[in-house]
């Protein structure tokens, strides 16, 4: 039995993916939950196995085109069977069968007037729903999609371009006309901008900072790391221990564990920590599930390893989904402090800056001790300031005193 492959919805409100590679040809051997194809999504560049045994057939997308989600793009087939008869759509994803899809041979093609560039262009629902909202005339946008098909990366350019001339009216228009160089974002970096322009628009942020003495943090690290790397083969990081922190706190604080779901709080039943991961185009978030029921070395196995693919491209869907909170680490760009915007639909996210040495009051007298920032940014519509302080207390607690995370 045939089994079709179609491009996945990896992602809440995910409309369409980028076909980035596949990892087989057309008429080769592929067993189930053997990696077929890798997918662009809104966080990251993913793979996606083989749903079925058999043979890669009838492949309709090629490496770079941009497919909507549900589509088929190829199938699975056994030895010796054909895939369905069916053509597609590949602008729509509209599905017809082969009779249906030959031309009619004594129907006379009718002349069409010029009417400007998107007078007969293909329109994407996503680059329509853009343009509307960015008040861009669809009629002076030229389409970079297969036969001019307008993308919504077309609109999100000339947006860019806009913003570049300052948001003058026009400007978008005038800066394509002209040929004026804009930078081309990728899938990734693009929806990463949409995320949290759509986040700091729509959350009411606010934001809690405190300082914490990282001397016994450092004290841990150097007195279990050696074992977890001995036994292991990875080294214990800071980022290992703030996880292993996190997940404790959070487990003591539910909502802030929560998420804002339409019109109320959902209380998560799991606690899955995101740790934000720069890549070449951009950031992603891997997730570290469970993580309060990992021990430290589980954590930093399944952290290098999430690093290491985030960095070669080849992150699967489950290595980015289900988040319920989020540590975002500059601490090794020697970032004293920022604030970081909230992942939706997260209620929090931590940002953490560097561990440097700083004066500070040590009963009552002053000495140096290695310090650090971390500054919680929270959603108002399920948290408030002391629900948010509380939190905070208890992660510097176990920052100060991590015994309980040396299992």
């Amino acid at each position: 039995m045939a089994h079709s492959i179609v491009m996945p919805a990896l992602e809440m409100a995910q409309e369409s993916g980028k076909l980035i590679a596949w990892r087989k040809k057309e008429g080769e051997t592929i067993a189930k939950g053997e990696p077929l194809l890798e997918v662009e999504t809104d966080k990251a560049v993913v793979e996606v196995e083989s749903p079925a045994d058999g043979i890669l057939a009838g492949v309709k997308a090629h490496e770079g085109d941009v497919i909507p989600v549900g589509q088929t793009i190829a199938w699975i087939v056994q030895p010796g069977e054909k895939p369905p008869a069916e053509s597609e759509d590949m602008a729509t994803g509209r599905r017809m069968d082969a009779k249906a899809a030959a031309p009619a041979a004594a129907a006379p093609a009718k002349p069409s007037a010029p009417s400007g560039p998107s007078a007969t262009a293909r329109i994407s629902p996503k680059a329509r729903r853009l343009a509307k909202e960015h008040g861009i005339d669809l009629a002076h946008v030229r389409g970079s999609g297969g036969d001019g098909e307008i993308l919504a990366e077309d609109i999100l350019a000339l947006v860019n371009a806009s913003a570049s001339q300052g948001g003058v009216p026009g400007a978008a228009k005038t800066a394509q006309a002209e040929g004026r160089a804009t930078e081309t974002l990728t899938q990734v970096a693009r929806l990463m901008a949409e995320r949290t322009t759509q986040s700091w628009t729509t959350a009411p942020h606010f934001f809690v900072t405190r300082d914490a003495d990282a001397t016994a943090l450092g004290a841990a690290r150097e007195k279990f790391g050696p074992a977890i790397e001995r036994e292991r083969g990875v080294r214990l990081s800071h980022t290992d221990l703030l996880i292993a922190a996190v997940a404790h706190a959070l487990e003591k604080h539910p909502r802030v564990n929560a998420s804002w779901r339409g019109s109320g709080i959902h209380l998560n039943p799991e606690v899955n920590v995101g740790v934000a991961m720069a890549v070449d185009d951009g950031v992603v978030t891997a997730v570290i599930p469970a993580a309060n029921r990992k021990s430290l070395g589980e954590i930093a196995v399944l952290r290098r390893d999430l690093a290491e693919r985030a960095r070669a491209g080849k992150l699967r869907p489950a290595d980015i989904a289900g988040a319920t909170f989020t540590i975002s680490n500059l601490g090794m760009y020697q970032v004293d402090a920022f604030t970081a915007i909230i992942v939706p639909p997260q209620a929090a996210i931590l940002a953490v800056g560097s561990i440097s040495d700083r004066v500070v009051a040590v009963n009552g007298q002053p000495a140096v001790r290695p310090m650090m920032s971390l500054t919680l940014s929270s959603d108002h519509r399920v948290l408030d300031g002391a629900r948010a302080a509380l939190f905070l207390n208890d992660l510097v607690a176990s920052i100060v005193e991590p015994k309980t995370l040396l299992q």
